[in-house]
């Protein structure tokens, strides 16, 4: 009689990679201090990887439906974006502390301490947000005016940004939660949480903004409603999986008390991080300043290509985040030689992968900027920006997963000097040099960003391995 196999015991004919998929996508309850590094790191860096997308999602939506209502109203959502920015600055310092400290408190086995610093994390983000708040609502066209905007904008967009402000509650509590999440090694959690709120917002958008049936049209301020609307839903699907359980941290009614102590700890690993943040920011802002001196065309074709440069770069964000959950919690196992390796493997992976991106990217830099524009000039300064940067995309691999690596184990100070000199000390300089007394204009500028990616890379290489940050106590 024929050997029968049982079907439930038949080995499943579905790839290893497309099983591995599928587990990422689905959540995971592996123990990332043990067994295979490159497991651990696919599972992670997957669903981090589509975080990550849904969050650059988020942020066009707007601007694609509001597109439709004119410059004036694209500029006051322009402008309104650039005012979140010490909003933003906060929440992602403050996630780059939390982080470190539960994904520490995982890898120590210790839930009831990684529920503290969530808890505590959550308070803080409340607290934060109040005089944000205040000040956004009530200040809301002056802050505009100080940015140059002109009256029509002003009209157009002080409700929006007062909304907007008025709301930073949810987007500080989306940053920090999906911060928990990452550092539990749920990041299958924190994708789901801005999914929702990606579909709602995109459902709602064109429905607040240009009304239907009982629904009036409200313009860009509808664009601002749906933004909050969909961020509070997404909020509320993170708080019912943290309070629940639904990962592997829930917060404990016990630690559900101010702890001053844990809280400044918390905030002194911040603060650099927030500083991080800013001085990054503010290197970009003045290196589209000095493009702006080579006229509106060039701008467009440097804004154009760095969209395509961000989108392009988002798998390698959400790997760095992946090696940043390792680091925090295999030094919390006691295992920093496994933390290193992790960091090692996930910086090769996303190295690699950008590398196919850049080659991507200079293949068809004219095609993508044709995507955007017809115009000859903007088309080839865009096209010129793709080359060099799609050149640097390794390097900008290797010199991300590094900084983020530093920041899970908790020195966030490292990573801000490391972007400080990069930026401020060689990359604006270089860019001035190259651009004016030796009279290679907006390319000039280009090859300066697509070189500071290299010295990223060596400079966060040469520091994480002196090892100093296998020694941070958070």
């Amino acid at each position: 009689m024929p050997h029968q196999t049982d079907s439930r015991t038949r080995p499943s004919r579905q790839p290893a990679w497309g099983r591995a998929i599928l587990e990422a996508i689905r959540g995971t309850q592996q123990d990332f201090t043990s067994g295979s590094l490159v497991r651990a790191v696919a599972l992670l860096s997957i669903p981090m990887v589509l975080e990550m997308l849904m969050q650059s999602v988020f942020e066009f939506a707007d601007i694609f439906f509001v597109s439709r209502l004119g410059s004036e109203a694209v500029a006051a959502v322009g402008l309104g974006a650039s005012l979140l920015i010490f909003v933003f600055a906060t929440g992602i310092g403050l996630s780059m502390a939390v982080t470190a400290m539960v994904a520490r408190r995982i890898g120590e086995k210790n839930p009831e301490a990684a529920s503290a610093a969530a808890w505590q994390a959550i308070l803080a983000g409340l607290a934060i947000s109040i005089p944000f708040a205040i000040v956004g609502m009530l200040f809301a066209p002056d802050m505009l005016r100080l940015m140059g905007a002109s009256e029509a904008v002003v009209e157009y967009g002080a409700t929006y940004v007062a909304i907007l402000f008025g709301s930073n509650i949810t987007i500080l509590l989306l940053f920090l939660i999906n911060a928990i999440f990452r550092g539990a090694g749920d990041a299958v959690l924190a994708m789901r949480a801005l999914a929702i709120a990606n579909i709602l917002n995109i459902a709602l958008d064109p429905l607040f903004i240009f009304g239907l049936g009982p629904i009036p049209a409200m313009g860009i301020t509808g664009a601002a409603i749906a933004t909050a609307l969909s961020r509070a839903v997404g909020v509320a699907y993170q708080l019912v999986a943290l309070f629940r359980g639904s990962g592997r941290l829930a917060i404990r009614r016990e630690t559900m008390r101010a702890n001053t102590k844990l809280l400044r700890r918390m905030l002194g690993i911040a603060g650099p991080g927030i500083v991080q943040y800013l001085v990054g920011s503010a290197s970009w802002i003045a290196i589209i300043r000095l493009v702006a001196a080579f006229g509106s065309e060039a701008v467009a074709g440097y804004t154009i290509g760095v969209r395509v440069v961000i989108f392009a770069i988002l798998p390698a964000w959400g790997m760095a985040n992946a090696a940043a959950t390792l680091t925090g919690q295999n030094l919390g196992a006691g295992q920093p030689d496994r933390a290193a390796k992790s960091v090692w493997i996930t910086a090769i992976a996303s190295a690699g992968l950008l590398l196919l991106a850049g080659v991507a990217l200079i293949l068809t830099d004219r095609i993508i900027m044709r995507l955007f524009t017809d115009e000859p000039n903007v088309i080839e300064v865009g096209a010129l920006l793709l080359k060099y940067l799609g050149l640097s995309y390794p390097f900008l691999a290797l010199g991300l997963t590094m900084l983020q690596a530093f920041n899970g184990a908790g020195d966030t100070v490292t990573p801000t000097w490391i972007n400080f000199f990069c930026a401020w000390v060689f990359q604006i300089p270089v860019a001035l040099l190259l651009a004016h007394p030796l009279g290679l204009g907006a390319e000039g500028i280009f090859v300066s960003v697509a070189a500071t990616q290299v010295v990223y890379a060596a400079v966060g290489i040469a520091w994480f391995q002196r090892g100093h940050w296998k020694s941070k106590v958070v």
